[in-house]
């Protein structure tokens, strides 16, 4: 991607404050246990269950459209990266869920020196159980499976304290959000 692409998407994109959007709801409620991911793989094969990914606090899981194809996606990959050590600090995993297969995850980390998990979901299992499949693709399509883009704020019990997301996928919600909207989560619900 070539750094002129990084900064539009940067500008038009994660700049741009992101929250909940209160006309448009994605996923599980907030205040209810997350659905079981049971044991997609990582970049390396490894099967990881939810309770593997968390931190002493819990977990940012994020679903993603794509690594290989989607700029938003990688962009979006890149700047929880940059936050990635911010987030374990306050006692947080971060994980990301796409239907990619293990190789692309395993060469976008490695390419970009992703430092926290990408998991694979191919069936769109772990999608379909979170409400989060994108209908406008059909089968037969590239895109088929994908999840609408989501990031969920679990605590160390799999309860979803905050989610943010927007109603489309090119616009994501910035890292920054998430450490601001971890650190308004009070300590009692961690």
């Amino acid at each position: 991607m070539t750094r002129l692409l990084c900064a539009l998407l940067l500008a038009f994109g994660l700049s741009m404050p992101a929250t909940a959007n209160p006309n448009f709801d994605l996923g599980p409620a907030v205040g209810t246990t997350a659905p079981d991911i049971g044991t997609p793989v990582d970049s390396a094969g490894a099967p990881r269950p939810l309770q593997s990914l968390m931190g002493k606090q819990g977990l940012v899981l994020f679903f993603y459209r794509s690594a290989a194809w989607c700029p938003f996606c990688q962009l979006q990959l890149i700047n929880l990266n940059s936050g990635a050590a911010e987030i374990a600090a306050r006692g947080y995993g971060l994980a990301g869920i796409s239907y990619e297969p293990p190789a692309v995850n395993a060469k976008f980390i490695a390419e970009n020196k992703i430092g926290y998990p990408l998991l694979s979901d191919q069936q769109s299992e772990v999608i379909d159980r979170y409400g989060l499949r994108d209908p406008q693709y059909k089968k037969g399509s590239r895109a088929y499976g994908v999840p609408r883009p989501v990031i969920l704020i679990l605590d160390r019990n799999g309860t979803i304290r905050a989610k943010l997301y927007e109603d489309g996928y090119i616009k994501r919600p910035p890292v920054k959000l998430v450490i601001e909207t971890l650190d308004k989560i009070p300590t009692e619900m961690r």
